[in-house]
Protein backbone atom coordinates (compact mmCIF):
# COMPACT_ATOMS: atom_id res chain seq x y z
CA UNK A 1 0.00 0.00 0.00
CA UNK A 2 1.46 3.19 -0.81
CA UNK A 3 0.43 6.42 1.40
CA UNK A 4 -0.77 9.29 -0.75
CA UNK A 5 -0.01 12.98 -0.02
CA UNK A 6 -0.88 16.02 -1.64
CA UNK A 7 -5.10 16.52 -2.00
CA UNK A 8 -5.70 18.37 -5.12
CA UNK A 9 -9.30 19.08 -3.95
CA UNK A 10 -9.59 22.92 -3.58
CA UNK A 11 -8.12 25.37 -6.57
CA UNK A 12 -5.85 27.88 -6.10
CA UNK A 13 -6.72 31.53 -6.44
CA UNK A 14 -7.40 32.82 -10.00
CA UNK A 15 -5.02 35.76 -11.15
CA UNK A 16 -6.44 38.78 -11.48
CA UNK A 17 -8.52 39.89 -14.37
CA UNK A 18 -8.35 36.06 -15.52
CA UNK A 19 -11.51 34.64 -13.35
CA UNK A 20 -13.80 33.09 -15.64
CA UNK A 21 -11.24 31.46 -17.34
CA UNK A 22 -9.71 29.74 -13.97
CA UNK A 23 -13.31 29.20 -13.25
CA UNK A 24 -14.72 27.70 -16.57
CA UNK A 25 -16.49 24.45 -16.48
CA UNK A 26 -15.01 21.67 -19.14
CA UNK A 27 -17.74 20.24 -20.24
CA UNK A 28 -16.52 16.67 -21.26
CA UNK A 29 -18.35 14.11 -23.34
CA UNK A 30 -17.54 10.59 -24.25
CA UNK A 31 -14.89 10.05 -27.64
CA UNK A 32 -14.71 6.50 -27.63
CA UNK A 33 -13.03 3.64 -26.38
CA UNK A 34 -13.46 4.73 -22.81
CA UNK A 35 -11.97 8.57 -23.29
CA UNK A 36 -13.74 11.74 -22.53
CA UNK A 37 -12.74 14.79 -24.75
CA UNK A 38 -13.05 18.51 -24.58
CA UNK A 39 -12.16 22.19 -25.03
CA UNK A 40 -10.92 24.78 -22.56
CA UNK A 41 -10.89 28.14 -23.33
CA UNK A 42 -8.07 30.62 -22.65
CA UNK A 43 -6.77 34.13 -24.16
CA UNK A 44 -4.95 34.64 -26.89
CA UNK A 45 -2.87 36.98 -25.80
CA UNK A 46 -2.49 36.99 -21.62
CA UNK A 47 -2.10 40.63 -21.74
CA UNK A 48 -5.28 41.16 -23.60
CA UNK A 49 -7.55 38.78 -21.98
CA UNK A 50 -10.77 40.16 -23.12
CA UNK A 51 -9.26 40.10 -26.71
CA UNK A 52 -9.31 36.83 -28.95
CA UNK A 53 -9.51 33.49 -27.41
CA UNK A 54 -8.11 29.69 -28.45
CA UNK A 55 -9.76 26.97 -27.85
CA UNK A 56 -7.45 24.06 -26.34
CA UNK A 57 -8.72 20.32 -27.22
CA UNK A 58 -8.38 17.76 -24.28
CA UNK A 59 -8.58 14.24 -23.57
CA UNK A 60 -8.87 12.17 -20.64
CA UNK A 61 -8.82 8.73 -19.59
CA UNK A 62 -11.16 8.74 -15.82
CA UNK A 63 -9.52 6.90 -13.00
CA UNK A 64 -10.15 3.14 -12.56
CA UNK A 65 -9.97 3.78 -8.58
CA UNK A 66 -9.83 6.18 -5.76
CA UNK A 67 -8.62 9.53 -7.66
CA UNK A 68 -6.24 12.16 -5.81
CA UNK A 69 -6.83 14.06 -8.85
CA UNK A 70 -5.56 14.16 -12.50
CA UNK A 71 -2.23 14.27 -13.97
CA UNK A 72 -1.50 15.90 -17.17
CA UNK A 73 0.94 14.35 -19.49
CA UNK A 74 2.81 16.13 -22.23
CA UNK A 75 4.59 13.57 -24.87
CA UNK A 76 7.17 15.98 -26.61
CA UNK A 77 7.42 17.64 -29.82
CA UNK A 78 7.39 20.33 -29.99
CA UNK A 79 4.27 19.98 -32.02
CA UNK A 80 3.38 16.83 -30.89
CA UNK A 81 -1.11 15.80 -30.12
CA UNK A 82 -1.07 15.20 -26.92
CA UNK A 83 -5.15 14.02 -27.64
CA UNK A 84 -4.41 11.88 -30.51
CA UNK A 85 -0.90 9.92 -28.49
CA UNK A 86 -2.71 9.52 -25.41
CA UNK A 87 -5.94 8.18 -27.49
CA UNK A 88 -3.45 6.22 -29.19
CA UNK A 89 -2.10 4.23 -25.87
CA UNK A 90 -4.02 3.85 -22.97
CA UNK A 91 -0.39 2.09 -21.67
CA UNK A 92 0.90 5.40 -21.36
CA UNK A 93 1.23 5.15 -17.62
CA UNK A 94 0.86 2.47 -15.70
CA UNK A 95 -2.23 0.97 -14.21
CA UNK A 96 -1.38 2.36 -10.82
CA UNK A 97 -1.45 5.55 -12.08
CA UNK A 98 -4.55 5.02 -14.12
CA UNK A 99 -6.16 4.04 -10.77
CA UNK A 100 -5.56 7.38 -8.65
CA UNK A 101 -5.31 9.90 -11.62
CA UNK A 102 -8.04 10.89 -14.23
CA UNK A 103 -5.14 10.90 -16.78
CA UNK A 104 -5.21 13.90 -19.59
CA UNK A 105 -3.67 15.12 -22.28
CA UNK A 106 -4.21 18.18 -24.47
CA UNK A 107 -2.55 19.79 -27.85
CA UNK A 108 -0.69 22.96 -26.93
CA UNK A 109 -1.77 25.98 -28.91
CA UNK A 110 -0.86 26.03 -32.30
CA UNK A 111 -1.11 22.32 -31.99
CA UNK A 112 -3.28 19.60 -33.49
CA UNK A 113 -7.11 20.57 -33.09
CA UNK A 114 -5.95 24.23 -30.87
CA UNK A 115 -6.14 26.45 -33.39
CA UNK A 116 -3.27 24.60 -35.16
CA UNK A 117 -0.57 26.62 -37.34
CA UNK A 118 -1.08 26.00 -41.34
CA UNK A 119 1.93 26.80 -43.52
CA UNK A 120 1.84 24.20 -46.51
CA UNK A 121 0.07 21.87 -48.37
CA UNK A 122 0.88 18.14 -48.88
CA UNK A 123 2.61 18.27 -52.28
CA UNK A 124 4.60 21.18 -51.01
CA UNK A 125 5.82 19.55 -47.45
CA UNK A 126 6.55 16.60 -49.58
CA UNK A 127 9.27 18.66 -51.45
CA UNK A 128 10.49 20.45 -48.28
CA UNK A 129 11.07 17.54 -46.82
CA UNK A 130 13.19 16.37 -49.97
CA UNK A 131 15.37 19.38 -49.54
CA UNK A 132 19.03 18.32 -49.85
CA UNK A 133 20.64 18.42 -46.18
CA UNK A 134 23.90 19.02 -47.30
CA UNK A 135 23.97 21.68 -50.30
CA UNK A 136 27.10 21.48 -51.81
CA UNK A 137 26.27 23.48 -54.58
CA UNK A 138 25.67 27.40 -54.85
CA UNK A 139 22.38 26.25 -56.29
CA UNK A 140 21.32 23.62 -53.67
CA UNK A 141 22.23 26.48 -51.18
CA UNK A 142 19.75 28.90 -52.99
CA UNK A 143 17.01 26.71 -53.48
CA UNK A 144 17.00 25.45 -49.41
CA UNK A 145 17.37 29.65 -49.03
CA UNK A 146 14.05 29.98 -51.23
CA UNK A 147 12.11 27.09 -49.60
CA UNK A 148 12.82 28.85 -45.94
CA UNK A 149 11.52 32.16 -47.66
CA UNK A 150 8.06 30.13 -49.10
CA UNK A 151 7.57 28.20 -45.80
CA UNK A 152 7.97 31.65 -43.72
CA UNK A 153 5.71 33.35 -45.83
CA UNK A 154 3.08 30.54 -46.15
CA UNK A 155 3.28 30.27 -42.58
CA UNK A 156 2.69 33.97 -42.29
CA UNK A 157 -0.43 34.11 -44.96
CA UNK A 158 -2.10 30.91 -43.37
CA UNK A 159 -1.79 30.79 -40.21
CA UNK A 160 -1.70 34.61 -39.23
CA UNK A 161 1.29 37.08 -37.23
CA UNK A 162 -1.02 37.37 -34.14
CA UNK A 163 -1.67 33.40 -33.39
CA UNK A 164 1.91 32.63 -34.79
CA UNK A 165 3.19 35.44 -31.99
CA UNK A 166 1.76 33.46 -29.37
CA UNK A 167 1.95 30.02 -29.85
CA UNK A 168 5.37 30.26 -27.58
CA UNK A 169 6.03 27.86 -24.71
CA UNK A 170 5.19 30.67 -21.74
CA UNK A 171 1.81 31.33 -23.36
CA UNK A 172 1.26 27.45 -23.39
CA UNK A 173 2.69 26.97 -19.54
CA UNK A 174 0.39 29.69 -18.51
CA UNK A 175 -2.71 28.00 -20.39
CA UNK A 176 -1.61 24.28 -18.02
CA UNK A 177 -1.85 26.45 -15.09
CA UNK A 178 -5.50 27.35 -16.03
CA UNK A 179 -5.93 23.82 -17.04
CA UNK A 180 -5.07 22.85 -13.33
CA UNK A 181 -7.53 24.88 -11.96
CA UNK A 182 -10.00 23.98 -14.63
CA UNK A 183 -9.65 20.47 -13.31
CA UNK A 184 -10.11 21.55 -10.09
CA UNK A 185 -6.59 20.42 -8.59
CA UNK A 186 -4.59 22.69 -6.25
CA UNK A 187 -1.88 21.89 -7.72
CA UNK A 188 -0.56 20.12 -11.08
CA UNK A 189 0.72 16.88 -10.95
CA UNK A 190 2.35 16.56 -14.33
CA UNK A 191 4.83 13.91 -16.27
CA UNK A 192 6.56 15.29 -19.29
CA UNK A 193 8.25 13.85 -21.56
CA UNK A 194 11.37 15.47 -24.14
CA UNK A 195 9.85 18.95 -25.09
CA UNK A 196 7.44 18.56 -22.19
CA UNK A 197 10.51 19.17 -19.84
CA UNK A 198 11.08 22.25 -21.42
CA UNK A 199 7.19 23.10 -20.84
CA UNK A 200 7.55 21.55 -17.42
CA UNK A 201 10.31 23.64 -16.49
CA UNK A 202 8.76 26.85 -17.48
CA UNK A 203 5.70 26.03 -16.08
CA UNK A 204 7.99 25.52 -12.55
CA UNK A 205 9.38 28.65 -13.16
CA UNK A 206 6.17 30.73 -13.45
CA UNK A 207 3.74 28.64 -10.80
CA UNK A 208 6.59 26.79 -8.66
CA UNK A 209 3.76 26.87 -5.64
CA UNK A 210 1.25 25.38 -8.19
CA UNK A 211 3.03 22.12 -8.53
CA UNK A 212 2.04 18.78 -6.41
CA UNK A 213 4.58 16.50 -8.36
CA UNK A 214 6.24 17.07 -11.53
CA UNK A 215 8.30 14.23 -13.87
CA UNK A 216 10.55 15.62 -16.48
CA UNK A 217 11.92 12.82 -18.50
CA UNK A 218 14.40 12.95 -21.16
CA UNK A 219 15.19 17.02 -20.60
CA UNK A 220 15.95 19.74 -22.20
CA UNK A 221 18.07 22.70 -20.78
CA UNK A 222 16.02 25.82 -20.86
CA UNK A 223 19.36 27.85 -20.23
CA UNK A 224 21.13 26.22 -23.50
CA UNK A 225 20.65 28.29 -26.59
CA UNK A 226 19.33 26.28 -29.13
CA UNK A 227 22.88 26.51 -31.21
CA UNK A 228 24.35 24.42 -28.19
CA UNK A 229 21.79 21.87 -28.29
CA UNK A 230 21.82 20.95 -31.81
CA UNK A 231 25.56 20.41 -31.34
CA UNK A 232 24.94 18.30 -28.56
CA UNK A 233 22.73 16.33 -30.63
CA UNK A 234 24.80 15.43 -33.28
CA UNK A 235 27.28 14.18 -30.72
CA UNK A 236 24.30 11.99 -29.06
CA UNK A 237 22.73 10.93 -31.91
CA UNK A 238 26.14 9.13 -33.00
CA UNK A 239 26.30 7.54 -29.89
CA UNK A 240 22.88 5.97 -30.68
CA UNK A 241 23.56 5.01 -33.98
CA UNK A 242 26.75 3.43 -32.42
CA UNK A 243 24.35 1.48 -29.94
CA UNK A 244 22.39 0.54 -33.24
CA UNK A 245 25.20 -0.73 -35.28
CA UNK A 246 26.85 -2.84 -32.12
CA UNK A 247 23.42 -4.63 -31.66
CA UNK A 248 22.98 -4.91 -35.86
CA UNK A 249 26.15 -6.95 -35.83
CA UNK A 250 24.78 -9.65 -33.58
CA UNK A 251 21.42 -9.91 -35.62
CA UNK A 252 20.25 -11.65 -38.25
CA UNK A 253 20.34 -10.03 -41.80
CA UNK A 254 22.46 -6.91 -40.57
CA UNK A 255 23.54 -5.34 -44.00
CA UNK A 256 26.66 -3.73 -42.79
CA UNK A 257 29.18 -5.77 -44.75
CA UNK A 258 32.38 -4.79 -41.93
CA UNK A 259 31.43 -5.54 -38.23
CA UNK A 260 33.45 -2.60 -37.06
CA UNK A 261 31.79 0.74 -35.89
CA UNK A 262 34.54 2.43 -38.75
CA UNK A 263 33.24 -0.22 -41.39
CA UNK A 264 29.47 0.55 -40.41
CA UNK A 265 29.80 4.02 -40.32
CA UNK A 266 31.57 4.37 -44.01
CA UNK A 267 28.94 2.11 -45.43
CA UNK A 268 26.17 4.41 -43.96
CA UNK A 269 28.15 7.52 -45.36
CA UNK A 270 28.24 6.03 -48.61
CA UNK A 271 24.23 5.31 -48.77
CA UNK A 272 23.96 8.87 -47.81
CA UNK A 273 25.97 10.29 -50.69
CA UNK A 274 24.18 7.97 -53.34
CA UNK A 275 21.02 8.91 -52.42
CA UNK A 276 22.07 12.56 -52.50
CA UNK A 277 23.20 11.79 -56.40
CA UNK A 278 20.35 10.01 -57.63
CA UNK A 279 17.79 9.26 -55.32
CA UNK A 280 16.42 5.62 -54.30
CA UNK A 281 13.88 3.91 -56.16
CA UNK A 282 10.56 3.80 -53.98
CA UNK A 283 7.81 1.12 -54.72
CA UNK A 284 5.50 2.68 -52.84
CA UNK A 285 4.55 6.14 -54.50
CA UNK A 286 6.37 8.74 -56.67
CA UNK A 287 8.39 10.66 -54.31
CA UNK A 288 12.19 10.48 -54.21
CA UNK A 289 13.67 9.06 -51.15
CA UNK A 290 16.61 11.43 -50.90
CA UNK A 291 19.19 12.12 -48.63
CA UNK A 292 17.09 13.82 -46.25
CA UNK A 293 14.70 11.04 -46.39
CA UNK A 294 17.45 8.78 -45.52
CA UNK A 295 18.75 10.52 -43.06
CA UNK A 296 15.01 11.29 -41.57
CA UNK A 297 14.30 7.25 -41.14
CA UNK A 298 17.68 7.22 -39.57
CA UNK A 299 17.82 9.72 -37.19
CA UNK A 300 13.63 8.57 -36.44
CA UNK A 301 14.68 4.76 -35.28
CA UNK A 302 17.31 6.01 -32.62
CA UNK A 303 14.88 7.23 -30.27
CA UNK A 304 13.89 3.67 -29.67
CA UNK A 305 15.62 0.62 -30.10
CA UNK A 306 12.39 -1.36 -30.47
CA UNK A 307 12.63 0.45 -34.29
CA UNK A 308 16.04 -1.07 -34.73
CA UNK A 309 14.92 -3.95 -36.81
CA UNK A 310 12.86 -2.00 -39.21
CA UNK A 311 15.31 -0.41 -40.02
CA UNK A 312 17.48 -2.78 -40.21
CA UNK A 313 15.39 -4.71 -42.69
CA UNK A 314 14.71 -0.55 -44.52
CA UNK A 315 18.68 -0.60 -44.91
CA UNK A 316 19.09 -4.04 -46.21
CA UNK A 317 16.48 -3.13 -48.93
CA UNK A 318 18.26 0.51 -49.52
CA UNK A 319 21.24 -1.06 -50.32
CA UNK A 320 20.02 -3.22 -52.91
CA UNK A 321 18.31 0.23 -54.14
CA UNK A 322 14.73 -0.06 -52.56
CA UNK A 323 14.47 2.88 -50.37
CA UNK A 324 10.93 2.42 -49.78
CA UNK A 325 11.07 1.23 -45.99
CA UNK A 326 13.20 4.42 -45.43
CA UNK A 327 10.35 6.46 -47.03
CA UNK A 328 8.09 5.13 -44.61
CA UNK A 329 10.20 5.70 -41.61
CA UNK A 330 11.00 9.33 -43.05
CA UNK A 331 6.71 9.54 -43.04
CA UNK A 332 6.31 8.51 -39.94
CA UNK A 333 9.39 10.89 -38.60
CA UNK A 334 7.63 13.95 -40.67
CA UNK A 335 3.85 13.28 -39.52
CA UNK A 336 2.65 12.04 -43.25
CA UNK A 337 -0.13 9.71 -42.77
CA UNK A 338 -0.87 6.74 -44.92
CA UNK A 339 -3.66 8.73 -46.82
CA UNK A 340 -0.95 11.00 -47.59
CA UNK A 341 -2.23 14.32 -45.62
CA UNK A 342 0.48 15.57 -43.01
CA UNK A 343 -0.71 16.71 -39.52
CA UNK A 344 0.57 20.03 -38.15
CA UNK A 345 3.81 19.01 -35.62
CA UNK A 346 6.20 20.31 -37.79
CA UNK A 347 4.76 23.43 -38.68
CA UNK A 348 3.99 23.62 -35.12
CA UNK A 349 7.24 22.45 -34.04
CA UNK A 350 9.15 25.39 -36.83
CA UNK A 351 6.30 28.32 -35.23
CA UNK A 352 6.86 27.37 -31.50
CA UNK A 353 10.94 26.86 -31.69
CA UNK A 354 10.90 30.17 -33.38
CA UNK A 355 9.38 32.45 -30.93
CA UNK A 356 11.14 30.19 -27.74
CA UNK A 357 14.80 30.17 -29.18
CA UNK A 358 15.35 33.92 -30.60
CA UNK A 359 18.85 33.44 -30.84
CA UNK A 360 18.08 30.68 -33.34
CA UNK A 361 18.19 31.73 -36.74
CA UNK A 362 14.52 31.36 -38.05
CA UNK A 363 15.10 33.34 -41.73
CA UNK A 364 11.97 35.32 -42.83
CA UNK A 365 10.23 34.41 -40.05
CA UNK A 366 7.32 36.86 -39.34
CA UNK A 367 7.08 37.34 -35.94
CA UNK A 368 10.00 37.80 -33.21
CA UNK A 369 11.02 35.38 -31.14
CA UNK A 370 10.14 36.31 -26.91
CA UNK A 371 11.97 33.60 -24.67
CA UNK A 372 15.67 33.73 -24.05
CA UNK A 373 17.74 30.89 -22.73
CA UNK A 374 17.50 31.30 -19.00
CA UNK A 375 18.48 28.72 -16.20
CA UNK A 376 15.54 27.57 -14.11
CA UNK A 377 15.33 27.38 -10.25
CA UNK A 378 11.59 27.15 -9.71
CA UNK A 379 12.35 28.48 -5.74
CA UNK A 380 9.23 27.28 -3.81
CA UNK A 381 8.67 24.28 -5.73
CA UNK A 382 8.63 20.39 -3.54
CA UNK A 383 11.07 18.15 -5.22
CA UNK A 384 10.87 17.82 -8.68
CA UNK A 385 12.33 14.59 -10.66
CA UNK A 386 14.34 15.10 -13.69
CA UNK A 387 15.14 11.39 -15.87
CA UNK A 388 17.91 11.50 -18.07
CA UNK A 389 18.79 8.63 -20.27
CA UNK A 390 22.80 7.96 -21.05
CA UNK A 391 22.49 7.08 -24.34
CA UNK A 392 19.15 9.45 -25.41
CA UNK A 393 20.01 10.38 -29.05
CA UNK A 394 17.52 14.09 -28.84
CA UNK A 395 18.22 15.07 -25.32
CA UNK A 396 21.11 14.28 -24.19
CA UNK A 397 22.38 13.13 -20.71
CA UNK A 398 24.11 16.32 -19.72
CA UNK A 399 20.70 18.19 -20.12
CA UNK A 400 19.45 16.28 -17.26
CA UNK A 401 22.25 16.66 -15.12
CA UNK A 402 21.82 20.25 -15.90
CA UNK A 403 18.55 21.12 -15.58
CA UNK A 404 18.23 19.03 -12.66
CA UNK A 405 21.19 21.23 -11.12
CA UNK A 406 19.40 24.19 -11.70
CA UNK A 407 16.61 23.52 -9.92
CA UNK A 408 16.21 24.56 -6.22
CA UNK A 409 14.74 21.10 -5.46
CA UNK A 410 15.92 19.10 -8.79
CA UNK A 411 16.00 15.33 -8.30
CA UNK A 412 18.19 13.25 -11.22
CA UNK A 413 17.18 9.66 -12.14
CA UNK A 414 19.47 8.22 -13.86
CA UNK A 415 18.12 5.81 -16.65
CA UNK A 416 21.40 4.01 -18.19
CA UNK A 417 19.82 2.50 -21.53
CA UNK A 418 19.30 3.28 -25.32
CA UNK A 419 16.42 5.40 -26.46
CA UNK A 420 14.70 8.71 -26.51
CA UNK A 421 13.22 8.82 -22.02
CA UNK A 422 13.02 6.24 -19.95
CA UNK A 423 9.62 5.97 -18.58
CA UNK A 424 7.66 2.81 -20.13
CA UNK A 425 10.47 2.31 -22.14
CA UNK A 426 11.01 -1.26 -19.93
CA UNK A 427 13.01 -0.14 -16.53
CA UNK A 428 10.98 -1.54 -13.97
CA UNK A 429 13.28 0.47 -11.70
CA UNK A 430 12.79 3.78 -13.20
CA UNK A 431 8.80 3.15 -13.33
CA UNK A 432 8.69 1.63 -9.43
CA UNK A 433 10.30 4.86 -8.69
CA UNK A 434 8.67 7.49 -10.79
CA UNK A 435 5.09 5.93 -10.36
CA UNK A 436 5.74 5.97 -6.34
CA UNK A 437 6.55 9.48 -6.33
CA UNK A 438 4.01 10.38 -8.56
CA UNK A 439 1.14 8.51 -6.21
CA UNK A 440 2.95 9.74 -3.09
CA UNK A 441 4.75 13.25 -3.95
CA UNK A 442 7.88 12.03 -1.80
CA UNK A 443 10.77 12.39 -3.91
CA UNK A 444 12.70 9.28 -4.45
CA UNK A 445 16.46 9.87 -3.80
CA UNK A 446 18.20 10.21 -6.78
CA UNK A 447 19.88 7.57 -8.32
CA UNK A 448 20.93 5.17 -11.52
CA UNK A 449 18.42 2.21 -12.57
CA UNK A 450 20.81 -0.56 -15.17
CA UNK A 451 17.88 -2.97 -16.06
CA UNK A 452 17.71 -3.50 -19.60
CA UNK A 453 15.37 -2.59 -22.14
CA UNK A 454 13.66 -4.94 -24.32
CA UNK A 455 16.52 -5.49 -27.06
CA UNK A 456 15.91 -5.20 -30.25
Amino acid sequence: MIAVTGSTTTAAAAPARLDSYYGQRLAWAGCGNGYECTTMSVPLDYAKPSGKQVGISMVRLPATGKKIGSIVLNFGGPGGSGVDTLKASKDAVSADIRERFDVVSFDPRGVGASSPVRCFDTLDLDAYFAIDPTPDTRTEVKKAENWDKVFANYCAKNSGEELLAHVGTVDSARDMDVMRAALGDAKLTYLGFSYGTYLGAVYADLFPKRIRAMVLDGAEDPSEKAQDLMADQDDAFQVATESFMKDCFKAKGCPFRERTIEGAQEQLDELYEQADKSPLRNEYDGRQVTEAVVSAAVDYSMYDPRSWPKLRQALKEAYEGDGTKLLLLADESNGRRPDGRYDNSFEALMAINCVDHPENPCPNWPVKGTRYPKKVQAKGSPPIVVVGTTRDPATPYKLAESLAGQLDQGVLLTNDADGHTGYGRGSACLDRKVDQYLITAAAPRAGTCRDPHPQA
